[in-house]
């Protein structure tokens, strides 16, 4: 497994499989251009077949806050540390921002718990008629 903080050879074609169980989830290309988009991002790639398997982004001011809105693991690679992996890249990417926030459902709480992350309250709003990014 390769971790990178660049997309330099990232290609839309090697971005299949992502976003499952979305009702109107991202295509490759519109996956490639947020992943350009981001302030950070750490990709896992599987350079055996030559696809990412695993991907984390933030956005941010660059001076106090981030937000990390994704973090995805293809279904088959999953268990195997690859997420585990791909937050601390992330966090230590971000290490210099004073306040690194993220949503998450209930359930999820736990895992992001042992990266020294505080459950809070929170707000979102979701339009869901958008959520393919196009």
């Amino acid at each position: 497994m390769i971790y990178k903080n660049s997309l330099e050879g990232i290609s839309s074609d090697m971005l299949n499989g992502f976003f499952v169980d979305w009702l109107n989830s991202p295509n490759p290309e519109t996956h490639l251009k947020l992943l350009k988009n981001s302030y950070k991002v750490v990709i896992a790639l599987d350079d055996r077949v030559n696809r990412v398997v695993g991907f984390i982004t933030a956005i941010s001011d660059g001076v106090l806050s981030a937000y990390i809105p994704l973090l995805e693991v293809l279904p088959e690679y999953k268990n195997a540390g690859i997420g585990k992996e791909l937050v601390n890249r992330m966090l230590n990417e971000l290490s210099n921002i004073y306040m690194i926030d993220l949503c998450c459902d209930d359930d999820l709480v736990p895992y992001y718990e042992k990266f020294g992350m505080t459950k809070v309250n929170g707000m979102v709003l979701r339009n869901y008629k958008m959520q393919s990014g196009i």
